[in-house]
């Protein structure tokens, strides 16, 4: 299939076009719609009469961008019409709520009068929190903008003007980092006099550039004084006293090149005559004014940045517009200031210089990012732009008194996190609980970059000390070839541990009536995954995690073996949190017992509402069949309904019932209706499955198929703090785990 065909598939395949409208609230009875519309919907009517500023509680405007275009200037297509431009105002919608859960309406106003756009857009204030111009041609996009913006209390932003300009910005204050050069002493030229161009050179300037050091070049060449007697008022402001006239002239000795023109207009020669360090952003989409591979020929110094995602450094502009316009409205900001967008820029500068999450990585293809030369910007998808960048505008907005909402920006960072999905938003909790008590955690795969990584984050939140089972040199060697700092991380070879001949006395005295002797022993001692049970039992470290590398039975034998199971218990469970829908659920038991008994099922109820309550969870607990309580005779059934009948009766004050069907679990109108004398008549959240099979089954089809989030699998009812983690965890995952378990640990020491 061409790219063309493709391309066309992509956009007219099932639901035509990219968006759609979702309800938000229910709307299945007779009651929903009475309040949906009429006569209910009348009384928020009313209460925004009295209060205008209520339309942010009762409606979506707090969280509705207009994306409005005339089609006068779209992408690389030029004047090619409303119309024709509304594809890629569907698509601006799309990466507003893929990156920042902001919803969209696009707007093609069928007119190149720039009064009439005006006229159209103020007069739809209402319905929005914000506006989005995009894809008006020059110079008309100034005179709409600063006109919507002198009339409107909302935040108005042409994207084609400054994200272009915050983006790149970002990039530009690192690339001189990491050159050592002085922002007010570089020369910087600019190919292109647009809507783009002319912001970027406005945001340099606020930065520290100086007047006299920039050039700028249009299609007829430098702007210099006795060109054109009649420019406009926006080039005017770049108009220079120079003997400039060609872009070749203007780049001789150049700092920096900024490209926001059209292919080809850079050759090697002309960046070979650039300053020492060139930096260039040839950032003309879809063909950059030099390629990146002519550049990177011309000069092996030269640090470059373009358009396109098929190279490094790509500045592109959903980097900025959906978290700038995320931290406006969240603030119900009146309008974007320049300090909102320099704030933008620096939060982009700062993380650019922060260890990139392998999620990240993994998503481009590669093992790892650093700041350096082929890193100065962020990607688009790492999520923490939404966090960093987000925070930073609110934070300038209130700063600079155009704020109505003020927020503590801790709590809102918190917010942004849930908007990431509650996994993001249980991993802050967990370690910000953690660092309330740091714990030794010891990992026995200490040569895995995965767990290096985590190692290296957890030292950097400061909710441990983690400890990696291996040999030191090659342990470092491997982080080295990784950029991996272990700086604060303690490495530890097991049979040169002068705790070795301790643990294996202890290990022949724990294992000896299995025929452990001394010669097994120290074997097994040399083994890490021993060593690390070992230091717990010993009370060496308190908790330790492995799995990454190695098959479930190869990690829960050993801590079996030598921690053990509590004694009050009979068997120790697996359980999976399971994130879907805002909601949060508990699977048992999907990873250790295969069918437990009704005795066993009692014990793995019990360790799984301890485990939610951990999680700040209140449990309504359902043990689960394909029977409704005793609907069907089966000794799979009859199991469970043994189990439930315990656990009323030594358990009262626990919320639970069974035997049940999974529907039946997770409605409260089927249980209120069909089953009133239930003791469970809410949403269960723990969900107890009748044998290893169905809970196994059940949680990846939720993973795969219902896009849920998944934490664990947390193992409970061992003595002491213990995790197997799964093969396909990433770091952010095992950092869960590891502040998970640090928790849990500071738990059991309390109790």
């Amino acid at each position: 299939m061409s790219k063309r065909e493709e391309a066309l598939e992509y956009h007219s395949m099932g639901r035509k076009g990219k968006i759609e409208v979702v309800s938000t609230k229910p709307c299945a009875t007779q009651r929903d719609l009475s309040l949906a519309y009429t006569p209910g919907v009348a009384i928020p009517c009313l209460e925004i009469e009295k209060n205008p500023a209520d339309a942010y509680k009762y409606t979506a405007k707090g969280n509705l961008v207009a994306v409005v275009s005339n089609g006068t200037a779209v992408l690389g297509l030029g004047n090619i019409g409303a119309l024709a431009g509304k594809p890629v105002m569907e698509g601006k919608g799309v990466l507003f709520k893929r990156f920042a859960d902001i919803d969209v309406f696009d707007l093609e106003v069928a007119t190149e009068d720039p009064d009439e756009v005006i006229k159209v857009t103020k007069l739809l204030e209402p319905t929005f929190g914000g506006i989005n111009l995009e894809d008006i041609k020059a110079p008309e996009c100034f005179y709409i903008e600063e006109t919507l913006k002198k009339t409107m209390s909302i935040p108005v932003f042409h994207d084609d003007q400054h994200g272009t300009a915050i983006i790149s910005a970002a990039a530009l204050m690192n690339a001189l980092e990491l050159i050592g050069k002085d922002i007010a002493k570089i020369r910087v030229v600019f190919s292109g006099a647009g809507a783009a161009g002319i912001a970027c050179a406005k945001l340099y300037l606020a930065l520290g550039v100086k007047p006299e050091n920039v050039i700028m070049a249009d299609s007829k060449g430098v702007l210099y004084e006795g060109r054109d007697p009649k420019w406009n008022p926006y080039k005017q402001l770049f108009v220079r006293k120079t003997d400039c006239r060609t872009l070749a002239d203007a780049l001789k000795d150049a700092d920096v090149f900024v490209g926001v023109s059209g292919k080809d207009l850079v050759t090697k020669d002309m960046v070979k005559s650039m300053a020492k360090d060139p930096v260039i952003f040839a950032m003309a989409n879809p063909d950059p004014e030099i390629t990146y591979t002519d550049a990177k020929d011309a000069r092996k110094d030269v640090i470059m940045a373009t358009g396109r995602s098929d190279y490094p450094n790509q500045v592109n502009n959903v980097l900025g517009f959906p978290f700038i316009f995320r931290g406006a409205l969240d603030v119900m900001a009146s309008a974007i200031t320049e300090e909102m967008k320099i704030a933008a820029s620096m939060a982009l500068s700062k993380l650019a210089k922060q260890d990139v999450p392998e999620v990240v990585a993994r998503a481009y293809g590669v093992s790892s990012f650093k700041f350096g030369r082929d890193y100065i910007i962020p990607k688009p998808f790492d999520p923490r732009v939404l966090i960093w960048e987000a925070s930073a505008v609110a934070k300038a907005a209130m700063d600079c008194g155009v704020a109505r909402n003020k927020v503590d920006i801790e709590e809102y960072k918190r917010q942004l996190e849930h908007r990431l999905g509650m996994g993001r938003e249980i991993r802050s909790m967990m370690i910000d609980r953690a660092k309330k008590a740091p714990k030794r955690i010891v990992f026995s795969e200490g040569y895995s970059t995965q767990i290096m990584r985590a190692a290296h984050i957890i030292v950097e939140e400061g909710f441990g000390k983690p400890v990696l089972l291996g040999h030191d040199d090659e342990i470092r060697q491997i982080a080295k070839e990784n950029d991996i700092d272990l700086t604060g991380v303690e490495m530890i070879l097991p049979h040169t541990s002068p705790h070795y001949d301790k643990y294996v006395n202890e290990l022949i005295r724990l294992r000896h009536k299995k025929g452990v002797a001394m010669e097994e022993a120290k074997k097994l001692m040399r083994n890490t995954t021993y060593f690390a049970a070992m230091m717990v039992h010993m009370g060496d470290a308190d908790t330790f995690l492995a799995g990454v590398t190695q098959h479930y039975p190869d990690t829960i034998r050993p801590a079996l073996e030598v921690i053990g199971k509590r004694d009050d218990l009979q068997v120790v469970a697996g359980v999976y949190v399971v994130l879907v829908k805002g909601k949060m659920f508990f699977f048992s038991d999907a990873t250790v017992n295969i069918d437990p008994t009704a005795e066993q099922l009692v014990e793995i109820t019990l360790c799984c509402a301890e485990t939610a309550k951990r999680f700040g969870v209140e449990p309504r607990v359902a043990l689960l069949s394909f029977s409704n309580f005793g609907s069907a005779k089966h000794a799979q059934v009859t199991k469970v309904h043994k189990a439930v009948e315990i656990l009323h009766r030594e358990h009262p004050e626990l919320i639970v019932d069974g035997e049940m069907q999974a529907d039946t679990a997770l409605s409260p109108e089927m249980l209120k209706e069909t089953y009133p004398f239930s003791k469970l008549q809410e949403q269960a959240n723990v969900l107890i499955f009748p044998e290893l099979s169905s809970g196994n089954v059940a949680y990846k089809l939720m993973q795969k198929l219902g896009g849920a989030e998944i934490i664990g699998p947390i193992l409970m009812g061992m003595k002491k703090s213990v995790h197997v983690l799964h093969r396909q965890n990433d770091v952010e995952q095992v950092v869960t785990m590891a502040a998970l378990a640090t928790v849990e640990a500071g738990d059991n020491h309390r109790s």
